[in-house]
């Protein structure tokens, strides 16, 4: 169904802070099977980041970036990633909790795209699970997002477990967003009892929760699809490394 195995390099961001140690983590991830990455920020030199990811087979499929660099100085942005050959320019998520704050931010941000995409450029959006609060009486923040983000110079990041923690049908959103959706994450939730004794929602390796991958999969190559990425925030099997393996493992049997 897919060829290549992507990242978001979140899931290790403990190993990003230092070039030497990420030369080693991206090793480590190539010979997991990992060929393309999506970035959640840089804290040593652009080019060299690049080059380390290009040294292990690694290419940059989009970016969360500095909303504020976004917005406020595109130029710059749009150099970065031309040189780390992307055309996702994107953010982590923006969390408003009214609706003029929302609608602000979206007329800012469809601003930017509109600069972005005569350059040939997209922002993108990675949702979590607040975006589904009500917010206008039965309309969520999500579907503010949904209906006045510009579907031509923008598109979404869906996350297959920010859906169900905010309630959402995986599928149904899926076919919502039909082609709106350049990048998923991939990422499994089950439920872990905790000191308390109270049984909460638990990110977990891909294929070990409870999400039924089969018709998610399905419905993800149906609307194109074109980078599926695996994300786990944390509650790690050892170290995040030994729970990517897990998750690649796991989706072999989806891999072309």
């Amino acid at each position: 169904m897919f060829k290549n195995l992507g990242v978001q390099l979140y899931t290790i961001r403990d190993y990003m802070k230092d070039p030497e140690i990420a030369d080693v983590a991206f090793a480590k991830l190539a010979r997991l099977g990992y060929t393309e990455a999506h970035t959640a920020g840089c804290e040593f030199d652009p080019a060299l980041f690049c080059d380390l990811l290009k040294k292990h087979g690694i290419r940059i499929i989009g970016t969360h970036y500095d909303v504020n660099e976004i917005l406020n100085n595109p130029e710059k942005t749009m150099e970065i990633h031309r040189m780390w050959g992307t055309t996702n320019i994107g953010i982590g998520g923006f969390f408003r909790s009214t609706v003029a704050e929302i609608r602000e931010f979206i007329n800012n941000y469809n601003r930017a795209a509109e600069i972005y995409g005569r350059e040939g450029f997209r922002l993108t959006y990675h949702h979590h699970h607040y975006e589904f609060a009500r917010v206008d009486g039965y309309r969520t923040m999500m579907d503010l997002l949904v209906d006045e983000l510009d579907p031509v110079n923008t598109s979404f990041v869906a996350d297959t477990c920010w859906l169900a923690a905010g309630g959402a049908d995986v599928c149904e959103w899926l076919e919502k967003l039909r082609g709106r959706i350049d990048i998923l994450h991939l990422k499994d939730m089950t439920v872990k009892r905790n000191e308390a004794g109270h049984l909460l929602p638990y990110i977990t390796e891909v294929g070990y929760g409870n999400l039924s991958f089969d018709p998610i999969m399905k419905k993800a190559e149906e609307i194109g699809v074109k980078h599926y990425v695996v994300e786990q925030d944390g509650n790690f099997t050892k170290t995040p490394f030994e729970s990517l393996r897990m998750s690649a493992e796991f989706l072999k049997k989806y891999q072309k």
